[in-house]
This record gives C-alpha cells, sequence and structure tokens, in this order.
C-alpha cells in the first residue's frame, strides 16, 4: 500500500502538518503562482522507485493507476480545464513520454474535464534533482510561458511535489495568462517537515 498524504494539511501547499494551518513552515514566506496544491501519495523510498520506473524506464501504464489513486485519494477540484507542466523537450525525447501530460489526460477523463497544453517551456533548465531550494526556483523562473489560459480554473499537474518551485513557476505562467485561480494535483510529494509554524 503506498504511503498517503493525509490530514492535517497546509492548506496552501498541501504539506502534512500537526494541525490545520493555513500557510507552513514550507511555504510560509514565500510568493506562490497557486492557490492550493495536492498530493495523492507521499515521495518515499518505494514511491520514488515507482517514479523512476514510470519516467525513466518507460513504464507508461502507470500513469493510468496513478491517475486512478489520486481520483480515489482527492476530491474532484473546480476547474474549467486541466494543464500540466511541460516537460524538457531533450528528456521527454529521451524517454518517449511525458509522465505529467499523460497523468493530466488520463485525470481528466476520469474528472469529465478537458485537457489542454496550456504551457510551453520558453527556455531550457537544469534537472531540478539534488538542487537545493533557492537554486531550484531561480533555476525555474521564467522558464514557461503559457499559451493563454480561461479566466477561470485551471487544474495544474505534475507527477512529483519536492519544493513547489516547478508547479509555482508555471502557474505564475499562467495567471499572467488571464488564469483566475491554479491549483495544483500531483502523484506525489515530498515531505520534509510534520509541524507547524
Amino acid at each position: 500500500m503506498l504511503p498517503r498524504v493525509v490530514p492535517p494539511l497546509c492548506g496552501r501547499c498541501g504539506a502534512p502538518t500537526a494541525w490545520p494551518v493555513r500557510r507552513c513552515r514550507e511555504c510560509s514566506g514565500r510568493r506562490l503562482g497557486f492557490e492550493q496544491a495536492r498530493a495523492a501519495v507521499a515521495y518515499d523510498g518505494s514511491v520514488r522507485r515507482l517514479v523512476a520506473g514510470w519516467k525513466e524506464r518507460g513504464l507508461r501504464r502507470l500513469a493510468e493507476d496513478a491517475a486512478e489513486l489520486v481520483a480515489a485519494r482527492l476530491p474532484v477540484p473546480h476547474a474549467e480545464v486541466v494543464t500540466f507542466v511541460p516537460g524538457d523537450r531533450a528528456r521527454s525525447g529521451d524517454r518517449g513520454h511525458h509522465p505529467a501530460h499523460r497523468l493530466a489526460e488520463a485525470l481528466a477523463r476520469r474528472w469529465g474535464l478537458p485537457c489542454e497544453p496550456l504551457l510551453a517551456r520558453a527556455r531550457g533548465s537544469r534537472r531540478q534533482a539534488g538542487l537545493p531550494l533557492a537554486e531550484r526556483r531561480r533555476n525555474v523562473a521564467g522558464a514557461f510561458a503559457a499559451r493563454g489560459a480561461p479566466p477561470g480554473g485551471v487544474l495544474l499537474v505534475d507527477d512529483v511535489y519536492t519544493t513547489g518551485a516547478t508547479v509555482s513557476a508555471a502557474a505564475f505562467a499562467l495567471r499572467a495568462a488571464g488564469a483566475g485561480e491554479v491549483d495544483v494535483v500531483t502523484f506525489a510529494r515530498t515531505i520534509r517537515f510534520f509541524e507547524a509554524t
């Protein structure tokens, strides 16, 4: 059984907390482009191996399984459209698929919402893995451009929420293009702290 991300949670970034809070230690004092982020499972060792197989070893069918789990554990979002964090062209080419795109399409089908590629990479960036938080933010600042966005709610999908830097940068691009509210859903989430401030 994969480890659930269970309440109480930070109202903003979805990190587990000792009690419900609007902003937790992890996201307090940060400018975030999204209204709320939620994930289905904690990114522990077993989930890390599963995601590595999905992303790096071509286990494409895992997108459907991940979507099934996300849809079972998270409420139906209040959004007009589902979109996804676009992959780096070189890495997506090497993999032959883009996990966030496949997850977004599978979730959109389950939730009866359209899935549209609203974002593109405005520039290349280094891999986020292994970078400290401040460097992750710099690495993705300005990395995304929106092709337009509806004035209502947008659900932004990615495979893993590590620090929130990537989804926040993508959400800022959507909001700059006119999105009213951007919420984030990921399959997995790194758990850093288990306390509130």
